[in-house]
């Protein structure tokens, strides 16, 4: 049985926000009539976390746990495991705090997000995690080195703070429609482990209770929409393949799945077909480069599987931590 885990409150989700923006820059909150037309909605808006410190969103969530810390343990410096987009974040937050930062990362995770993360000053330890789920190998290996190096362990997005972090993200948005005389009927937002789709879903929930949750998720990895249909955390089986090498958390976190219990999301899946043809919109149409686990949410909903005719759209972009090679494999074909 699960223990009760912490879910922040509105007014810890506004503090957060208030110390992560000091290191943050406001990403756009773009309007797109072509996506309009092209699904039949209202208006579609898209907030690109592509454009932020570190090429995405994490950035948020890893800047207000590092500020955290005990002064001792800031001091000692911490490790953490991430496939890229949390490494990234977390050493652009620890270089600007003066934290030492080790980072896991899965021997196959993307070049690009290797050379960046030890760009930000991280110590970047590989592992080779053969037949096992990558991310279970790369956290043994963390655990180990925290212990060893007297670190602080930090996970990347099973952590209420991590969440609270994340949802300036959506507490942003919200500030950005009412600018722009707008309030979202539906909201579409990637999913890995949970951490952003928790922060962004608590804070429509506290200020936007009618917006409909809908998180994305790669087909096979869809763990968080599983565990909240059947009310419990489940795991997804080995064996499964997808671009959005961001998104391939077997099973969601207890911080973020009980952020969702309380604040409500609808799972949608989405191909590897699909997010290379959203990502080739998003820079045909938008001008915004997009990797596949930032675009996996872009691709939901032209997918249209959801309907949302008339109504008013808000779709989370991620992130653009992609190379350029990578980028040109992926939209090729799209």
């Amino acid at each position: 049985m699960m223990t009760k885990v912490f879910v922040p409150t509105l007014d810890h989700l506004k503090k957060a926000y208030a110390v992560s923006s000091q290191a943050t820059q406001i990403t756009p909150l773009l309007e797109s009539r072509f996506l309009a037309e092209q699904t039949g909605a209202a208006r579609v808006f898209v907030k690109p976390e592509s454009l932020q410190w570190a090429g995405s969103f994490k950035v948020r969530g890893a800047y207000w746990r590092l500020k955290q810390l005990s002064p001792e343990e800031a001091k000692r410096g911490v490790v953490a495991y991430s496939s890229g987009n949390f490494a990234q974040g977390l050493a652009a937050a620890g270089q600007a705090l003066g934290i030492p930062v080790t980072i896991v990362m899965p021997i196959d995770a993307p070049a690009a997000k290797r050379d960046a993360t030890a760009g930000y000053g991280a110590k970047v330890v590989l592992t080779d995690h053969g037949d096992r789920a990558r991310e279970e190998v790369a956290a043994e290996r963390a655990r180990q080195i925290a212990g060893e190096e007297n670190l602080a362990l930090l996970h990347p997005f099973d952590d209420p703070e991590i969440v609270a972090g994340q949802a300036g993200t959506g507490l942003e948005a919200l500030e950005q429609l009412a600018v722009k005389d707008a309030s979202a009927d539906l909201l579409f937002c990637s999913i890995g482990g949970g951490g952003l789709i928790g922060g962004v879903a608590l804070a429509f929930h506290y200020l936007s209770p009618n917006t409909a949750i809908y998180g994305v998720e790669p087909e096979g990895f869809n763990g968080m929409g599983t565990s909240i249909d059947h009310g419990a955390i489940e795991t997804m089986p080995l064996g499964g393949k997808s671009i959005c090498d961001g998104l391939m958390a077997r099973k969601p976190g207890e911080a973020p799945f009980a952020a969702m219990s309380q604040a409500g999301m609808r799972g949608v899946t989405v191909n590897d077909a699909s997010v290379r043809r959203a990502m080739k919109t998003a820079f045909e149409r938008l001008k915004l480069v997009l990797e596949p686990s930032g675009a996996a949410s872009l691709a939901a909903l032209l997918d249209g599987k959801i309907d949302v005719a008339g109504k008013t759209v808000l779709v989370v972009a991620t992130g653009g931590n992609v190379s350029f090679n990578d980028f040109m494999k992926h939209t090729a074909d799209a």
